[in-house]
């Protein structure tokens, strides 16, 4: 993937290496156990927790640290000071970059105008307007304060765990986020949480699935429309590291790899075929619209 001449974006806040500190985080829950679209999760780890019965987080902050621990080093760092490299740093700005840049013309084309989102990078744990977050619960979307909440450790998780590595793949993690954005901007994610509070917990699941999965298709869009000098910023082999990446997180593979039995009803993301088939939507269609029926 070709980022080298995308513009960095503004919006990125780093709090890597500073205290996250624990408390009621101003937003109570942050993933609740009744009502699941609190906020939006990109996956991996969460969808783990959630599959062994646990309430992720309650508002004082506890929760599941620490039940699937990084599998990368921990970068050490004084109280404050940054833990993130000059490359991820630039590569993360540079990827929400492209999202803001792709984002804001598709809206254009519509004759709206795209309000970004900021993308924040911490360590471990880190206070939100949803509530307290914590790096076990994968990258999340915050309705609350429109932003998106990222230890870069996750990339750890996702390379060397589940077997997903790559540029692509992690850009399709920020891009999938920037999903949740989108649907937020758009009203679908008000839509869904006021299904879901009156839905039972397997429909509530359901139309979980219809997010996320949405969000995947979205993430393809911006793949497909996002451009540098040269043309494209797709490489050969990107859309195989975004496929490895889709199939890795799919609820029925993780609930194989956790559990080893499958509970459908259970499903809060979709299939490892569902999120493959999503993804690759937004990515041979470039358009919007073709998420809206999945």
């Amino acid at each position: 993937m070709r980022l080298g001449d995308e513009p960095e974006s503004s919006n990125f806040e780093d709090r890597t290496g500073s205290p996250g500190g624990m408390g009621f985080g101003g937003g109570g829950n942050l993933l609740g156990c009744l009502i699941p679209l609190v906020m939006s999760r990109f996956g991996i780890v969460g969808v783990v927790i959630l599959l062994l019965g646990y309430c992720v987080l309650t508002q004082f902050g506890g929760g599941t640290g620490g039940l699937l621990p990084s599998s990368g080093p921990q970068q050490s760092a004084p109280a404050g000071q940054s833990t993130l490299s000059p490359e991820t740093t630039a590569f993360l700005k540079r990827v929400l970059g492209s999202t803001e840049q792709t984002w804001g013309e598709i809206f254009a084309k519509s004759n709206e105008r795209y309000t970004p989102t900021k993308l924040v990078a911490y360590t471990s744990g880190t206070q939100t307007s949803c509530g307290f977050g914590q790096a076990a619960m994968g990258p999340f979307y915050c309705p609350n304060d429109k932003n998106i909440y990222l230890d870069p450790t996750f990339f750890n998780e996702l390379s060397q765990r589940f077997g997903a590595p790559g540029d692509f793949a992690q850009a399709y993690v920020i891009a999938h986020e920037v999903g949740h954005h989108i649907q937020d901007l758009e009203g679908t994610l008000d839509q869904a949480h006021n299904l879901q509070t009156r839905a039972s917990e397997s429909e509530g699941n359901a139309i979980q699935v219809k997010i996320e999965l949405q969000a995947d298709c979205y993430a393809g869009v911006w793949a497909a429309n996002a451009k540098d000098s040269q043309g494209s910023i797709l490489e050969a082999g990107d859309m195989e590291e975004g496929m490895r990446a889709a199939e890795a997180i799919g609820d029925d593979t993780l609930q194989k790899q956790s559990q080893g039995v499958v509970v459908p009803e259970s499903f809060t993301h979709g299939t490892s075929a569902q999120r493959m088939q999503a993804l690759r939507t937004g990515m041979q269609t470039g358009d919007p619209n073709a998420c809206k029926s999945i």
